[in-house]
């Protein structure tokens, strides 16, 4: 959660590579194209689960359909264009699947994208291109969103005397760990009377907070730089943030 400016900057350089070697692969470099298909088989079973609404197994017929479209995106994939591969072949794999469902009648119940319906046999390019270019512009202002929450974040962290440095050093190593801190933030947020003392003294009332939560003080002392920036992410208007700590609370 910390990291997510670092994890942004990697994925971009890593969709920067991968144009670079649809080129190769283009040339005629058949190892790399199937290193590729390897390497991108966790994004392919995303892709292909987002439209079918269900985890996709490689033994799924989806999947195979997922992969043959990938690629096709990699062999078709233009980089005088200037998008990235990654949102282009998002499309291929997705229109394509979409596809398959209509014409085997499947998964009647699923939602379809219709601007990802292709009415005939072959994608007109320029439709791509158009859906692709929404599709990163979309994703450039999701990317820049996030980036002004994380500042916004920081600020508010240097009202407390913390840095995202001190978090990623103090920060608990086991999931355990880290779930017990996150509950412990969660009724930290939940009292009023904690809340305010928070806010108030810049930092946590241990003596207080130890008797509703079933940990010792020495736990809570040893975690609590970790338990007053989730705190902080709990109380404040921090939708990326937030989004982190889904599936690990009730929130």
């Amino acid at each position: 959660m910390l990291n997510v400016l670092l994890f942004l900057l990697a994925k971009q350089k890593k969709k920067q590579s991968l144009e670079e070697m649809a080129v190769r692969i283009q040339n005629g470099d058949e190892q790399l194209l199937n290193a590729i298909l390897e390497d991108y088989k966790p994004f392919i079973k995303k892709t292909v689960s987002s439209v079918c609404k269900r985890y996709i197994y490689e033994s799924d017929d989806e999947f195979s359909i997922g992969l043959i479209a990938f690629h096709d995106a990699i062999l078709k994939y233009n980089h005088e264009r200037g998008s990235s591969l990654i949102s282009f072949s998002e499309v291929i794999v997705k229109r394509k699947v979409i596809d398959y469902i209509r014409k085997n009648g499947k998964f009647q119940d699923i939602s379809i994208d219709m601007s990802l319906v292709d009415d005939g046999d072959e994608v007109a390019n320029l439709t791509i291109d158009q859906i692709v270019s929404v599709d990163e512009f979309t994703k450039q202002e999701e990317a820049n969103k996030r980036r002004e929450e994380i500042l916004s974040f920081q600020e508010q962290l240097s009202y407390y005397k913390l840095s995202f440095h001190e978090l990623v050093e103090h920060s608990p190593k086991h999931e355990d760990a880290r779930l017990n801190a996150i509950k412990i933030a969660n009724t930290v947020v939940s009292s009023q009377e904690i809340v305010d003392y928070l806010i108030e003294k810049k930092r946590l009332p241990i003596k207080k907070l130890e008797k509703q939560v079933n940990v010792s003080r020495k736990t809570i002392e040893r975690n609590r730089k970790y338990i007053i920036a989730i705190s902080l992410i709990l109380m404040g208007d921090y939708v990326y943030l937030r989004d982190y700590l889904k599936g690990r609370l009730e929130i």
